[in-house]
């Protein structure tokens, strides 16, 4: 699979913890308004927030008026972040008002954080084909790739279902001359999956996707020797940046067998 250039190859929601609705009286002062269904004339005010998909501890800060900004709020909060402030998983709890307690940031296991080894009971990521048989693996060598396979290939009949292997978000659907038709995905952690040769796409620039969800179906589509999927794991959006994308599916808990 060579190309001419010598290679082979949500929008932002609101999270999902109430945000306090406020009043300004006549003096300037600031109430909490009443929450449909707790009890008593004013509801107990919120004190934390869940991280959606795209949201930045700056963007949280300000939103939220955390007095300290984005600073305080991941100080109060490094237990569950962890040590990069940039990194802030898609379901995990902060504390708005102080430090948070060991654990509070856990999170169902599909909004785990994508990238890093996982201690989840059950898998982050799933295979993007099923039935398929593999050939080309991560950094192979060969006539068909100059500088060595940026993917991992899997053999299935042209019109297989191909699924997001994580939940996430695409940022580009459509032609690549050597990819054919293709797709990538963005996901929690500021990873991208990559899925091309594509028959069919089922999906466009925007939308957001779960884990296992339908995204397209495999074909033989830019420059292939024959019916598969092509598998990439990203740190951009752009060719260049792969990284093992069987080591990937294997630290989110899925077994990948005899990669080639």
């Amino acid at each position: 699979m060579s190309s001419p250039h010598g290679r082979h190859r949500g929008r932002r929601r609101p999270g999902s913890a109430r945000k306090l609705a406020t009043r300004a009286s006549a003096a300037g002062a600031t109430l909490a308004l009443p929450v449909i269904g707790a009890s008593g004339a004013f509801a107990e005010e919120d004190t934390t927030y869940t991280v959606a998909s795209g949201d930045t501890l700056s963007v949280i800060a300000a939103e939220q008026d955390v007095d300290g900004g984005w600073q305080t709020l991941y100080e109060n909060n490094k237990s569950v972040i962890g040590d990069d402030p940039n990194l802030i998983a898609p379901g995990t709890e902060l504390s708005l008002d102080g430090p948070a307690a060991d654990g509070s940031g856990s999170t169902d296991a599909d909004n785990a954080s994508y990238g890093t080894d996982t201690t989840a009971d059950d898998p982050t990521a799933v295979m993007p084909v099923d039935g398929s048989t593999p050939t080309a693996g991560y950094e192979a060598s060969g006539a068909n790739w100059e500088n060595g396979h940026t993917g991992q290939d899997w053999s299935v009949p042209t019109g297989t279902t191909v699924k997001a292997a994580a939940k996430g978000t695409v940022v580009t659907a459509g032609w690549d001359d050597s990819f054919g038709y293709q797709i990538v995905v963005k996901h929690g952690d500021g990873d991208y999956t990559h899925y091309a040769h594509l028959s069919q796409i089922d999906v466009s620039a925007g939308t957001s996707v779960g884990m296992g969800e339908a995204i397209a179906k495999s074909g033989a589509t830019g420059n292939v020797t024959g019916p598969h999927l092509h598998f990439e794991v990203r740190t951009t959006p752009e060719y260049g940046s792969a990284k093992d994308p069987v080591t990937w599916l294997e630290n989110h808990g899925v077994t990948v067998s005899n990669p080639t």
